[in-house]
């Protein structure tokens, strides 16, 4: 019987990759990935091949799903997202839970997450925090999500899209005026960048530079 490893993997550096996950990933007989694409280049880097099975959002209830926990009869088998810890904004959950089901053991191999990661080069002390998630789509959804934060004394994390940055950090600005907005971009990258201010302020200076890659908001605890 098999063991999963729910694998931690760097959001950016691959320096953050622990030795004991490059271990695991060394010593199991199958990869399941949420891109195979990203797997197989943090693979590349540690020099291991290994077979990889796709694992997204959109099949977790498919046969994959199923061929991941046969798969684990004959061997150990690690999950990973794109980067960070898995089921955390990402897929896994079914996997984690369908393989304790049939008996095998689950092990986790913490690793970056870009929650923390933004708390901490923010700045902000989170002995709580609420966790958004990404932000809804629709607008008045996203302004539910946000509004609801206005009568929450901790801090907040959320991640969004470059595409959908400006949308989010105009609709803060109408329903949280004058929260304090950290904008925390490609994080642990060449191009990491903190940049904070008011909602308002910050959908200014996007709009004359706009953004890519990956980002992840912080809401500063109401003053």
């Amino acid at each position: 019987m098999g063991t999963l490893y729910v694998v931690g993997t760097p959001i950016g550096n691959l320096e953050d990759l622990s030795g004991r996950a490059a271990r695991v990933l060394g010593e199991v007989a199958l990869v399941a990935a949420e891109d195979t694409r990203r797997t197989r280049a943090l693979l590349s880097h540690l020099g291991v091949r290994k077979p990889l099975e796709r694992l997204d959002a959109n099949v977790e209830h498919s046969p994959r799903l199923q061929r991941v926990v046969d798969a684990l009869d004959a061997g150990d088998v690690a999950l990973c997202s794109d980067g960070g810890m898995p089921l955390v904004s990402d897929p896994g959950a079914q996997l984690v839970q369908a393989a304790r089901a049939a008996g095998h053991r689950v092990e986790v191999v913490p690793g970056p997450s870009a929650v923390t990661a933004a708390l901490a080069l923010a700045g902000v002390r989170a002995d709580s925090f609420v966790f958004l998630g990404f932000l809804p789509r629709k607008a008045t959804a996203m302004a539910r999500a946000l509004e609801a934060l206005a009568t929450d004394q901790r801090p907040a994390v959320a991640f969004e899209s470059p595409q959908r940055l400006l949308k989010a950090l105009a609709i803060a600005a109408d329903v949280l005026p004058e929260r304090q907005v950290a904008v925390a971009r490609e994080l642990t990258k060449v191009h990491e960048e903190l940049r904070w201010g008011t909602a308002a302020e910050l959908a200014t200076h996007y709009t004359a530079h706009p953004p890519k890659g990956e980002i992840t908001l912080v809401f500063a605890a109401p003053r």
